[in-house]
């Protein structure tokens, strides 16, 4: 089944909402900013399935114009379901210049046999900034599913002035890949990766430097953060729980989002 998300935000007289909205079953678009003060526009992607199935395709669509803020959340952590055949889902994210877009979701848990690939890309225009996250789970680690799933791809590519500024791309096959190995996840169960840029030309190392003692902060992981090219930086972190990770990334998306409300006013 096909399903598609479509979204625009816009800004007047420094707040921004939803200006347009399409969605189809099982999407629902909720607003949850309502008490939020600073402007930005608060909406969270609902279903009404309880996961991805077979043949699933989602498409999300979503535009943030000129000077609109959007943080973007997500209803729970996403089941893939056992699947005979795959399933897919992309986001096309179109920044307007001096936006902001954060997306921090809960953890992927990819069940036994599924098959699943995800392609993210985002243009990004200048004076803007952009945080977004992903963190994969070993599966139903409970129910005896370890690394059963058969396929899942997360490929992040974002562009600035129709050049390609980073990529992304995390692919893995535990029939064909040794996950436990060293360079892979190295006996852990848990993968997350939060990627933060801006195109203001603010340098990152004070934050790089900031996070970095954060991280220190987290028990049972292995823990990594590197700037980029870009005025930017990824977080990785290894560890065997995907709440642990989901809960750092939302601090850290919490800081970011407190200091460019601080800056803009």
């Amino acid at each position: 089944m096909v399903s598609s998300l479509k979204i625009k935000v816009e800004e007047r007289e420094g707040k921004s909402f939803l200006r347009d909205a399409y969605v189809t079953q099982p999407f629902r678009i909720t607003p949850v900013g309502q008490y939020k003060s600073d402007g930005a526009a608060y909406l969270m992607i609902t279903s009404t399935s309880p996961g991805i199935l077979s043949g699933d395709v989602y498409e999300i669509d979503v535009t943030i114009e000129k000077n609109a803020r959007l943080q973007l959340q997500s209803q729970s952590y996403q089941r893939l379901f056992n699947m005979e055949g795959s399933a897919s889902q992309t986001m096309v994210v179109n920044m307007g210049k001096s936006s902001s877009f954060s997306y921090v979701p809960h953890p992927v848990v990819p069940h036994e046999d599924s098959n699943f690939k995800s392609v993210n890309t985002i243009t990004i225009a200048d004076d803007c900034e952009l945080t977004i996250s992903e963190i994969i789970t070993c599966g139903r680690k409970h129910y005896g599913e370890t690394f059963q799933y058969a396929h899942f791809q997360n490929l992040l590519e974002v562009y600035h002035h129709d050049r390609l500024i980073l990529k992304d791309n995390v692919l893995l096959k535990p029939e064909l890949m040794p996950l436990h190995s060293l360079g892979l996840l190295e006996g852990f169960t848990h993968q997350g990766t939060l990627t933060y840029l801006n195109t203001k030309n603010e340098n990152v190392t004070e934050l790089v430097e900031h996070f970095y003692k954060e991280l220190e902060n987290l028990t049972d992981v292995t823990y990594g953060i590197s700037e980029i090219q870009t005025d930017g930086f990824v977080i990785r972190i290894l560890g065997n729980g995907g709440e642990q990770m989901f809960n750092f990334f939302k601090k850290v998306e919490e800081s970011l989002w407190e200091k460019a409300v601080a800056i803009s006013n």
